[in-house]
């Protein structure tokens, strides 16, 4: 566990570098525990009512109680959009950007398991579990209807593998500061095992919790990135430079990074890149405007695409 003999630049950067929170990252509150209760029946499949879920409810995906928020109404042909919030983080974090979109949006969030004030999971999880319950969240976001997904660190990560094997539903994505696909072997190369100091720490402790560690228990293995097709996305990252305060390792890990946010252009032949100049990690809390607008730019597209 992280603790008070690392600098403060390791501690955001345990977070920042893979998405996903530990002891001193920002995590989700419980707060949200109390919200009244709405279930549904099969993992990954409709609930029996077909109306759409609407205010924060609780659904049963495998037996286990997730926490999903929706809001706003989508125009006729226009996507739902569904905030995939990075590790340590759920729907509370993304409760602005939520709020803001669905002035115009239909716009869902949701705890993943082992985060905010959903169960938590039941052993270890994996990209094609957590992906059964973004299936159940994405049933009662949208129906018949198509999704597009806006996904934060790690859920970004997440939402970008998820989309080649569901593009009858994902018409489109925004990846803020994407965990990298290659995130393991990033931190291999970027801090070696001949290296000391505190970076040490730092690699070990990202390397576990990518490895199925808590609160999630999620085995993100790296990956090539596969297609979803032509699709509409964009791929921000972040401007203000902080990994390369790690020491000795910080340029190398920009570097990565920087790499990293590239790979995932692969992922449609519809991919730009663009850099949030005055943000760190978090982009849709430190700069809102450009994340609001990345997202709307890749929904209107998606719908006039039909």
């Amino acid at each position: 566990m992280i603790n008070g003999r690392l600098p403060a630049v390791v501690v955001t950067l345990t977070c920042a570098v893979s998405g996903l929170g530990l002891v001193g990252c920002e995590e989700s509150s419980k707060a949200g525990s109390d919200a009244s209760a709405e279930r549904t029946t099969a993992a990954g499949n409709k609930a029996a009512d077909e109306d759409l879920l609407t205010g924060t409810r609780k659904i049963t995906v495998d037996g286990r109680s997730v926490n999903v928020s929706c809001s706003g109404s989508a125009a006729d042909g226009r996507p739902a959009v569904v905030l995939v919030a990075g590790g340590g983080d759920g729907l509370e974090k993304m409760a602005g950007i939520q709020e803001t979109l669905s002035k115009k949006n239909r716009v869902c969030s949701y705890d993943r398991l082992g985060e905010g004030a959903s169960d938590q999971p039941d052993g270890p999880q994996t990209l094609e579990s957590t992906g059964k319950v973004l299936t159940a969240v994405i049933d009662r976001a949208a129906g018949d209807g198509p999704v597009v997904l806006a996904g934060h660190s790690l859920g970004g990560l997440i939402a970008a593998r998820y989309a080649p094997d569901h593009q009858d539903k994902v018409k489109g994505l925004v990846l803020m500061d994407a965990t990298s696909p290659t995130q393991s072997a990033d931190l291999n190369k970027g801090i070696p095992q001949s290296a000391t100091g505190p970076a040490v720490e730092l690699r070990e402790q990202t390397l576990a919790i990518l490895h199925g560690g808590k609160p999630e228990r999620l085995m993100v293995p790296d990956g090539k990135v596969r297609s979803a097709g032509d699709i509409p996305v964009e791929v921000i990252q972040h401007g203000q430079q902080y990994l390369a305060q790690v020491p000795d390792y910080g340029p190398g890990l920009e570097r990565a990074w920087t790499e990293g946010q590239r790979k995932w252009l692969a992922v449609s032949g519809s991919s730009k890149l663009s850099t949030a100049k005055n943000s760190g990690h978090y982009i849709y809390v430190d700069q809102p405007d450009v994340a609001v607008r990345a997202i709307e730019r890749v929904t209107s597209q998606a719908a006039d695409r039909g």
